[in-house]
């Protein structure tokens, strides 16, 4: 009997060895090519980094990324390569998502599988309502544009123009900034719909011209869209008439900032993080991704969801002791609350939507280098968007 209940514990300890070698697998489904490649880099490289500062073991489980290029507003593909992940590479979680269709396309699948997926991007509010088993790190557009919105009627800018990409994040934009802008006593005297993959805005740029706003708020996807528009901005006298650009979250980013030059300057625009931001733990962040990924482009508000997201995914791991089950590891996470290098984050168990500081930012010069100087914080911002 001794003789067999030892050959039973060594066999169960054998097994449980096993299990414990055994990688956990996320899946990373992003856009590493097309027009949205810049979101796949800036995503990955934040959530490499995280692991290249705090190794990439959790609960002494190994941690293996498992990459899938989306190439970008492909909702059929990222379906695809959901159920790839789910059924050939046996995933644990799904991590990603750059934009706000592979997100919904998703949803059925994330529910039908019991899969955790990690929003790193993908920002209108109605996403986490999807699926029970979604949860954001990066932001929603009502939380990040009503703040814009409140922050431009109260600081002088009583008429404003509106200009968002035509779809269903543009749409979001466009309706929180004109609550909150319009509930401030501003008024929007135009607003018009852009083709989301169209670059020449010089007839648009015309027309707003010609009605003499004292602002124009802009919403369209980071990447070609926004350089295109700024130029015809500054070229057709808008920015030396005194107009001032006020930019829906990603209009303005680092990668931007670079390309543009002093055509930058002076754009105000809202978002949860800027590489100027004064903390020890933002200090740190720009050193260590200078020295894993050059100084240039600087990390934006993707990098640090992507980094974010990895540093929650890992703390759920070690919550759960590497046991992986689905219905655990999102009550994991809607404890999570942390100090990012954006500031203090926490997920709302409610909403499974962060919960963050937005920041009012304005594009300056300092130290020979064009930065997004925050101006305003409004702390513990909430997503506006999921009570409308």
């Amino acid at each position: 009997m001794k003789a067999v209940l030892g050959a039973l514990f060594l066999l169960l300890a054998a097994l449980g060895s096993a299990q414990a070698e055994d990688p956990v697998r996320i899946g990373v489904l992003l856009p590493f090519s097309g027009p949205f490649a810049d979101f796949g880099r800036q995503i990955g490289n934040g959530m490499a980094l995280y692991l290249k500062q705090h190794g990439d073991v959790a609960a002494g489980r190994r941690i293996e990324l498992i990459r899938k290029d989306s190439g970008g507003a492909k909702p059929d593909l990222a379906k695809r390569l959901a159920e790839e992940l789910i059924t050939r590479d046996k995933v644990d979680m799904i991590a990603g998502f750059g934009l706000t269709p592979e997100a919904l396309a998703v949803a059925p699948i994330a529910t039908e599988a019991r899969m955790p997926m990690v929003i790193m991007n993908a920002a209108t509010s109605v996403i986490t309502r999807k699926s029970p088993y979604f949860v954001r790190f990066s932001f929603t557009l009502s939380q990040i544009v009503s703040p814009l919105g409140e922050w431009a009627a109260t600081h002088g800018i009583r008429r404003v123009y509106v200009v968002v990409a035509d779809y269903a994040p543009g749409y979001e934009a466009e309706a929180a900034f004109t609550k909150a802008f319009t509930a401030g006593g501003g008024e929007v005297i135009g607003s018009v719909r852009v083709p989301l993959n169209g670059l020449d805005f010089s007839a648009y740029v015309q027309r707003i011209k010609d009605v003499r706003p004292q602002g124009v708020f802009l919403f369209v996807p980071s990447g070609e869209q926004p350089i295109a528009f700024m130029k015809a901005f500054v070229d057709l006298g808008l920015g030396a008439a005194g107009v001032t650009l006020l930019g829906g979250t990603e209009i303005i980013d680092e990668t931007v900032i670079d390309t543009l030059g002093d055509k930058a300057l002076g754009v105000i625009s809202a978002q949860n993080y800027s590489a100027a931001h004064q903390s020890t733990e933002n200090k740190k962040y720009l050193a260590d991704w200078t020295a894993a990924f050059g100084a240039h482009p600087q990390p934006n508000f993707m990098s640090v969801a992507g980094y974010d997201g990895m540093h929650a995914i890992v703390e759920v791991i070690d919550a759960l002791h590497g046991r992986m089950d689905p219905d655990k590891a999102m009550a994991a996470f809607k404890s999570i609350r942390f100090l990012s290098p954006r500031g203090p984050i926490e997920i709302d168990p409610a909403t499974r939507d962060i919960v963050e500081s937005v920041y009012i930012r304005r594009v300056e010069r300092g130290d020979g280098e064009l930065v997004n100087r925050e101006i305003f914080e409004f702390p513990k911002v909430r997503d506006t968007g999921q009570a409308e």
